[in-house]
Parts: C-alpha cells; sequence; structure tokens
C-alpha cells in the first residue's frame, strides 16, 4: 500500500499495490501496521457497501459527531464516483477546506477520511457499488451533516443535474462554523 498524504491533514489517499500473475492480482486492502505506522485510526468495527443505480446519484455530506466520530477507508468497487471529502476541525489549518478526487473500479485508489470530516460523493456511472470500512458503530443520535451544495463550501460536483439525492441530504441546514 502506497500513502499520498493530501493537503487535509490526516486524511490520505492510498494507492493498492498489485502483485500480477497470470491468475490476475492480489493486494491489500486494509493493513493494521501499515496505517498505524502512518498514525491513522486502526480500530475498524463495520464494513458497509453502498449501491446506487444512476449515474448522478448524490450521497452526502455525512458524519458523525462525538463521542462517535468516525474515521472510514473508501473503495469504489463496481463504477465509478466523484469522491468528496470536507475538514470540519474547528482547530484544523485546513478548516472548511474540501478536497475530491474520482475513485473507480480501475484505479486501485482509496481514501482515508478521518474523524471530523464530513464525507459524501457523487455516482459517474450508473450500477456504481462503494465500499467502506469506519471506526465507529453507527449511532443515529450522533449523525449530522452538511448539504452538498452549502455555499460556505462551493464544491464543485461534475453532473450539475443530480439525478437521485434523499430528503435528508438535500435538506441538511446551512454550516455555521
Amino acid at each position: 500500500m502506497i500513502f499520498h498524504e493530501i493537503k487535509l491533514k490526516g486524511a490520505f489517499v492510498i494507492e493498492m499495490e498489485r502483485r500480477e500473475d497470470i491468475r490476475g492480482f492480489f493486494a491489500r486492502t486494509w493493513c493494521e501496521n501499515e496505517f498505524r505506522f502512518h498514525g491513522l485510526n486502526i480500530s475498524m468495527v463495520q464494513g458497509n457497501t453502498a449501491y446506487s443505480k444512476v449515474m448522478g446519484t448524490l450521497r452526502g455530506m455525512h458524519l458523525q459527531k462525538a463521542p462517535y466520530e468516525e474515521a472510514k477507508l473508501i473503495r469504489c468497487i463496481r463504477g465509478a464516483v466523484y469522491d468528496v471529502i470536507i475538514d470540519l476541525r474547528p482547530r484544523s489549518l485546513t478548516f472548511k477546506q474540501w478536497f475530491a478526487l474520482e475513485l473507480d473500479e480501475e484505479s486501485n485508489l482509496m481514501i482515508f477520511v478521518p474523524e471530523g470530516f464530513a464525507h459524501g460523493y457523487q455516482t459517474l456511472r450508473d450500477n456504481t457499488e462503494v465500499f467502506y470500512l469506519v471506526s465507529q458503530f453507527y449511532s443515529p443520535e450522533c449523525e449530522t451533516g452538511v448539504r452538498y451544495d452549502d455555499p460556505a463550501f462551493q464544491i464543485q460536483w461534475p453532473i450539475q443535474n443530480i439525478t437521485v439525492i434523499s430528503e435528508k441530504d438535500k435538506n441538511w441546514p446551512d454550516f455555521h462554523g
């Protein structure tokens, strides 16, 4: 695994190192020792899959509040997504800044999202599936989010006409922080 630190402190793009032979390839998607070496949360307690039927589906921007803040390790295993994270840690030098990258089934890329970040994505293909590990169990009373089009962040989504979005994600309040 190759860890690429990005401009948002504590977040990483992680490249799987493929070992190929006549059968195909093998690659690690999780290694406790390597995550610990990079100072990242190594306590992953749950794995989730999200499937979206239609290109242009938007999911996010989600996070959990203390005491159930969660880190995430995200990988697109089918299709493609425009994946976005926002640093919402008030004491961070990159507070309110966002970062985006395309994750797809061919790229061998993952993104590690630290605690205190909002996360979301827009599907770039029909029949897209995202798999992610989280460091906390889901806690409905700690669930929160920011709106995908909140003027505080000015995220540039690749598909302007969102085809599918939940009422909850469409109606998060404006960010005041």
